[in-house]
């Protein structure tokens, strides 16, 4: 008698989105209450974090009104689960993908249930954030581990921690920038200068300075992509969007290199380089709002690189990591294995684990 196949549970975790207009407050109150993103006294954040929700929310209702009152997040990152799941349909394990959203449904309670519910033998945390930040992947997965607790899902976890620097993931998504590189440039005139704008969300300055290694890692993942695709003398810039809070925030901002390409007279084309999905940030603020800054301000050509999204090759890729991590036997895994952060990035989580041991 064949001995039963292990079943692991992949865990993916992402921001969420609202799922209808009146849901956007208190999405936003999930958000800015979260002490990973609002470091305030704790006595302070609920009042201060409701405060900042309901002066943001008519901001963000009219951005997810352009979107039809809801964000899409959800429902690509079901497709995204799909396609996971036949990537590693072959494997001796069994996988099944959840989704574990951070600040709206599925939340991490209702995604442990269903993992506990199937009988999983294992499960895996797979971030879909290329890049570590206590901000994202830190919180996601301190909110799986209280909600396991909460549900009594007591089975080995292991977690993907970061993949910034992936070669399948660089690969994956090189292809898809040089693809639209050539596209735009074809549509220019010869005498008009492409430059690419790798956008990433933004960071407080404080975070980053405090030991956060999402701002090295972000870098990390542009100087993979820009060698994987191979373009001589490539004009490209890292910069920074979504600056919510009146701190000073990691730079630059792409507002300002949207109006530096203004000045130099060439066009743009914007990359978002740490999302993975499309969502508000990219499908509002890329396509909409920067756009329309653009050219107002004269810059001659104004282009975007889609999300992966489903890609099969960046699907590909993300199958690889997970073998990885399964074969590990690591309760923590970068996309290579140990640590890879220098050690002035005293937040990267496997400084966190060795103190914690």
């Amino acid at each position: 008698m064949a001995e039963p196949r292990e079943k692991i549970a992949l865990v993916l975790l992402n921001l969420g989105g609202p799922d209808r207009p009146e849901a956007v407050r208190p999405f936003l109150v999930n958000l800015f209450t979260d002490p990973a993103i609002l470091r305030v006294p704790g006595f302070l954040r609920p009042w201060l974090g409701r405060l900042i929700a309901w002066r943001r929310t008519k901001a963000a209702l009219e951005n997810y009104m352009v979107l039809g009152g809801r964000s899409p997040l959800l429902e690509l990152t079901e497709a995204q689960a799909r396609a996971l799941e036949g990537a590693l349909a072959g494997e001796p394990a069994e996988y099944r993908c959840f989704i574990a959203m951070r600040y709206w449904h599925p939340f991490s309670e209702e995604a442990a249930a269903a993992v506990k519910a199937w009988g999983a033998d294992r499960v895996i945390l797979v971030p879909l954030y290329p890049q570590y930040s206590t901000t994202t992947t830190g919180s996601s997965i301190a909110a799986w581990d209280r909600a396991a607790r909460e549900v009594g899902l007591a089975v080995p976890t292991q977690a993907l921690c970061c993949w910034h620097s992936d070669g399948g993931f660089a690969a994956a998504t090189a292809r898809l920038v040089r693809e639209a590189y050539e596209k735009a440039r074809a549509e220019l005139p010869a005498e008009v200068p492409l430059r690419v704008l790798f956008s990433a969300h933004g960071l407080p300055e404080s975070i980053v300075k405090q030991g956060d290694p999402y701002q090295w890692q972000v870098e990390q993942t542009v100087a993979r992509v820009v060698a994987e695709m191979g373009i001589d003398g490539l004009d490209y810039v890292t910069c920074y969007q979504s600056r919510v809070t009146p701190q000073k925030w990691i730079g630059p901002a792409t507002e300002a290199e949207i109006e530096r390409a203004a000045r130099d007279k060439v066009a743009v084309l914007v990359c978002p380089i740490a999302f993975v999905s499309e969502h508000s940030e990219t499908l509002v603020e890329l396509d909409v709002e920067y756009r329309e800054e653009a050219e107002e301000l004269g810059v001659p050509g104004y282009f975007r690189v889609p999300a992966q999204n489903s890609d099969a090759a960046f699907i590909a890729a993300l199958a690889d990591l997970v073998r990885k991590v399964a074969a590990s036997g690591r309760r923590l895994c970068s996309f290579a294995g140990a640590r890879q952060c220098p050690k002035m990035h005293a937040d990267c989580p496997h400084a966190r684990l060795r103190q914690a041991a």
